[in-house]
């Protein structure tokens, strides 16, 4: 599918615009969206990778920058001076915050045209893969997709705020979550606590752990690259996306 690309700015509330990468197919009817939060390193050439590959599935995709208050257009790459960089930004971001900006990326996208405004799901990758959580607990996200989401069962969310897995019993939509079996950033105890979290919910959701995978398994620029998950966890997304925003 043939698709088109841009820079955009998001309206915040009290602050200055967030910046955010956009990719739509070039043409037809009004199609459903999907939020793609990056990781640490900024919407950098992996993030606007999966935003386009969304995109060429029929959505209209959005990766919003939601270090724009910290440092606003910053793109790392995988190496310790970028790990460095992107950890210092991590640190300072806050739970409401986070939730203020996916509700302002949400409110931009179904201020547009070309979206359907009630078919919109989420993916992200670790820290975006919390928010990713996150925010399908704390708005009305049909679809979220969250790849080695780190700190969702840690005792307090991001700025000391109550702890993510705890709003668990808000979620609405249906929830995917992916783990690798190999990642120390994330013990098994969290995935345990998460998974638990959500069976008590009584949500709609999946947890995978792949049991040969690291932190980072999915993207193809870190070491960590594990190309068998990776293409498992595209697809699961995929037919996830499928199911709750275009047929469901």
């Amino acid at each position: 599918m043939e698709i088109v690309t841009e820079r955009v700015q998001i309206p915040v509330a009290g602050g200055a615009p967030m910046g955010g990468y956009l990719a739509r197919p070039e043409d037809g009817p009004p199609r459903p969206a999907v939020l793609v939060f990056m990781e640490i390193f900024g919407v950098n050439a992996h993030i606007r990778d999966v935003t386009e590959r969304v995109a060429r599935e029929g959505y209209v995709a959005l990766a919003p920058d939601y270090f724009h208050r910290t440092g606003p257009g910053v793109e790392y790459g995988y190496d310790p001076e970028g790990m460095a960089a992107g950890i210092k930004l991590l640190s300072a971001l806050k739970s409401d915050e986070m939730i203020a900006d996916a509700r302002a990326a949400i409110a931009f996208l179904r201020a547009r045209p070309d979206v359907r405004g009630d078919r919109i799901g989420a993916m992200g990758f670790c820290i975006g893969g919390h928010m990713t959580y996150l925010v399908a607990c704390e708005t009305d996200l049909r679809a979220a997709a969250s790849f080695y989401g780190g700190g969702i069962a840690a005792p307090k969310g991001p700025g000391g705020a109550e702890s993510t897995v705890s709003r668990t019993p808000k979620l609405r939509g249906k929830l995917l979550a992916l783990f690798g079996g190999k990642d120390a950033m994330i013990p098994s105890q969290q995935v345990d606590a998460v998974r638990d979290a959500l069976v008590k919910a009584g949500t709609r959701y999946e947890v995978v752990v792949y049991a040969d995978a690291d932190h980072g398994f999915f993207c193809d620029q870190r070491a960590t690259f594990h190309k068998p998950s990776a293409e498992d966890g595209w697809r699961r997304v995929k037919a996830l996306f499928a199911e709750e925003l275009i047929r469901g």
